[in-house]
């Protein structure tokens, strides 16, 4: 992930997730970046079924 104070944005490079609350997520609320990493979990699982 990349903090950018400055912007008061934070980015998961992983999952896509980009939002200008960077601080409240460093309060605390993680669920959305959660949220996006289940999300993305989700996805490849769903993706790995579809190849069998």
């Amino acid at each position: 992930r990349t903090y950018n104070f400055p912007e008061n944005r934070i980015t998961d490079h992983r999952t896509g997730y980009k939002a200008y609350n960077l601080s409240t997520v460093l309060d605390g609320d993680l669920g959305p970046v959660i949220d996006s990493a289940i999300a993305m979990d989700e996805a490849e699982r769903l993706a790995a079924i579809g190849e069998q």
